[in-house]
């Protein structure tokens, strides 16, 4: 990815970077896909995350939409419904907002008559959840497709929108049912949270319309038991419930078969945290006529599955494929019918799974197959969605002889939707090393390649990693543990640069969580400082024995010097309070004085960063203080700005300067990435307005490469950049 800008209009000093992804072949879950219905190989994905994306057929590649959308606008980055117009390939509607609490920020429209490569916004005056429950449901965006001004928004506490100017502008659907914003268009997630779903689906009767008049028959889908499916017969006016349908569970999404059918699925709940029942039923209007197809029953015993998605070949209106949804045993399947849903057969049993374009995609079996599309000009092509990414077939109608073997790949190259918990560049070894959310972490010895997962214990999140400043092949790292059985150890080693690893004796005697691991200079010592921990222990032996670090409060964070083992720094996360030890990190004594406490997100992760070349040398970054170091005992503040939330050090940019500062946070009112040559003196601007990232933040510098700077995303990954 490049892109080079001219000198902006603010006081800071703009720097041409070139920016490319670290390759990690997906890692996120992908909730939509949605095919334009005639232009050839014109399709979208959208993230819960991480923005949208289009499909670039002839580089075989997905292309970022939204990387544009800055920190004030991360809200935005989780796109909660996508639509395109029928007649009009350049049209895209993205329904962007990731979550709906009040703290989050503002839900929008965004509206782009190039596909993507540009949008205008429209703000609207309730949230949207992209990361909430439903998200795999959808479309609850849609484009009249006899007339593309029309549009209609399904929201999830505040009823049925339409459009009458290509979303300029929204009015609010007054005769909709009450349903959608009744009790029961809500449910709760696996942590007891409630959050509003609403209305999850709109669909257009192409067939009930002629061009150029709105088109009169179209249906939308509440998140409900009982009256659920609705459909207006004078094109959005009025509604009804529609006449005989299923009452039991809560619609997902809805599909036309081409031949006047329309196929729905269903679940308990809206997915994907929780779904333990289900059905998928084909609805014929005329007559009302409503039949249960589901592939399969209901397990007699053990946990029940529902029904993620369904597709329709638009070449047969009698082949369908539809996926379940949270079935484990015997796991999740994608199922094909050929007769218009009379019958069944599972396909992945049957199936070659191609994992050379992202190796570590052999740990992982798809789950949460929320969506399910064919391409409209090639039957054999076929995607479906996965909590990690999109699997596409190579040869679907071979395989239907029962004898071909049916051949996936994973579709997903650009697609970097992770979450980064943590990341660090050694002085050796691999340039960089990461701690991801949902698949561990990994060894990037090549940044443009998906190649080395971590070999050994694995861990559902990676939250910390550290490498020895003086040893940096001894590395450290810790996380959770989904499903945590036999005393799992929560933290591993690597003696190889982590290349492999091996899990701790044993956790500290007090403390939840994975916290945050920190090694001394040396590699002998290692401090762990669990999640709601009663402060800190150390441990000499890699978990064999533990003592309790004395003089920390129960809020410490803590990093060691990356040249004196004895010498180690804390800051208290309550306080700002700024401690230091010299017995290698054993005990520490306060200082009094305030360095400021880390901003809300970075809270777990300590904002101080040791000098690598230069011991009792430390720099430390908070909202309300800036940029400050500690050297010989005394503290200076070296830039303040309106947000330093999170700073990492580099090689310096000249023979004989300090440490590159790299930051991510605000100055003269321009949010983005910055850094210094000179400890803070000046700053330059190294992103720009085409590429923000949403929020980057963990940010760290190459000990190695002069201006080399790595970040992690919120949902966008780990970006690498060079200055040009």
């Amino acid at each position: 990815m490049l892109w080079l800008c001219a000198a902006p209009a603010w006081a800071v000093e703009a720097v041409p970077y070139q920016w490319r992804s670290v390759a990690i072949g997906g890692g996120g879950f992908v909730s939509g896909l949605v095919f334009h219905p005639s232009e050839p190989n014109l399709l979208y994905a959208r993230t819960d995350v991480g923005g949208a994306y289009r499909w670039d057929a002839a580089q075989q590649r997905w292309i970022a939409l939204t990387d544009w959308i800055g920190a004030e606008d991360e809200n935005l980055m989780g796109i909660d419904g996508l639509a395109v117009d029928a007649n009009d390939p350049d049209a895209l509607y993205l329904a962007a907002g990731t979550y709906m609490h009040e703290r989050a920020g503002n839900a929008a429209i965004l509206r782009s008559h190039d596909r993507g490569r540009t949008f205008a916004r429209t703000d609207l005056p309730f949230k949207l959840g992209g990361n909430e429950l439903g998200r795999g449901n959808g479309e609850r965006i849609a484009v009249d497709p006899h007339d593309g001004r029309i549009l209609f928004l399904g929201s999830r506490d505040s009823g049925l929108w339409r459009s009458s100017d290509r979303g300029e502008s929204w009015q609010r659907v007054a005769s909709f049912p009450d349903a959608a914003t009744a009790p029961g268009s809500r449910a709760r997630n696996h942590g007891g949270r409630e959050q509003k779903v609403g209305i999850v689906f709109i669909a257009f009767d192409a067939a009930s319309g002629k061009p150029g008049r709105a088109t009169p028959r179209l249906y939308a889908g509440v998140s409900t038991t009982g009256q659920s499916v609705f459909v207006s017969e004078d094109g959005g006016a009025h509604w009804q419930p529609v006449a005989g349908q299923p009452t039991q569970f809560r619609p997902s999404h809805m599909v036309p078969g081409g031949d006047g059918s329309w196929y729905l699925t269903y679940g308990d709940e809206p997915g994907p945290d929780l779904m333990a029942n289900g059905a998928l039923w084909k609805y014929q209007p005329r007559g009302h006529r409503w039949t249960d197809i589901s592939p399969e029953p209901q397990p007699a015993q053990g946990p029940g599955f529902g029904w993620g998605a369904i597709a329709v070949d638009p070449h047969d209106p009698r082949v369908l494929l539809a996926s379940s949804f949270r079935r484990y045993a015997p796991h999740d399947d994608l199922f094909r019918s050929l007769d218009g849903g009379s019958t069944w057969r599972p396909l992945f049993d049957a199936s070659e799974f191609d994992h050379s374009n992202a190796p570590w995609t052999v740990q992982a079996y798809p789950h949460w197959m929320a969506s399910v599309v064919i391409d409209p000009r090639d039957s054999d092509h076929a995607l479906f969605v996965t909590g990690y990414g999109i699997w596409a077939s190579r040869n679907l109608r071979a395989a239907d002889d029962g004898h071909t073997p049916l051949q996936w790949w994973f579709q997903d190259t650009g697609l970097e939707e992770t979450v980064p918990l943590d990341l660090h560049s050694p002085m050796a070894g691999a340039h960089l090393l990461s701690a991801l959310g949902d698949i561990d972490g990994f060894r990037h010895d090549d940044l443009d390649r998906a190649r080395m997962q971590y070999a050994g214990p694995r861990l559902t999140n990676g939250e910390s990693i550290d490498a020895a400043g003086q040893q940096p092949q001894v590395v450290v790292r810790s996380g959770t543990v989904r499903n945590r059985r036999h005393n799992e150890i929560r933290a591993q080693v690597s003696r190889d640069g982590g290349a492999h690893w091996q899990a701790f004796a044993s956790e500290p005697p007090q403390g939840e969580g994975a916290g945050h691991l920190a090694i001394g200079a040396d590699g002998q010592r290692v401090v762990w400082t669990p999640v709601n921990g009663q402060g800190a222990w150390a441990t000499d032996d890699f978990g064999v024995h533990w003592q309790p670090v004395r003089g920390v409060p129960a809020t410490i964070l803590i990093e060691a010097d990356r040249v004196d083992p004895r010498r180690w720094y804390g800051v208290d996360a309550a306080t700002g309070e700024f401690f230091t030890s010299t017995d290698g990190g054993l005990s520490f004594t306060g200082t009094g004085l305030d360095v400021g406490l880390p901003s809300r997100v970075e809270r777990t992760r300590p904002q101080l960063r040791p000098d690598p070349w230069r011991a009792g040398v430390v720099y430390l970054a908070s909202p309300a203080k800036g940029v400050q170091r500690w050297q010989d005992g005394q503290l200076r503040t070296l830039a303040t700005m309106e947000e330093a939330r999170a700073l990492g050090l580099g090689a310096p940019l000249a023979p004989g300067a300090p440490p590159a500062l790299y930051l991510a946070g605000r100055i003269d009112g321009v949010s983005g990435v910055f850094r210094s040559a000179d400890e803070g003196a000046h700053w330059q601007r190294i992103d720009d307005d085409a590429h923000r990232f949403g929020r980057p933040y963990a940010i760290t510098g190459d000990p190695r490469i002069p201006g080399r700077v790595y970040f992690a995303t919120g949902g966008r990954g780990i970006f690498y950049g060079d200055s040009r």
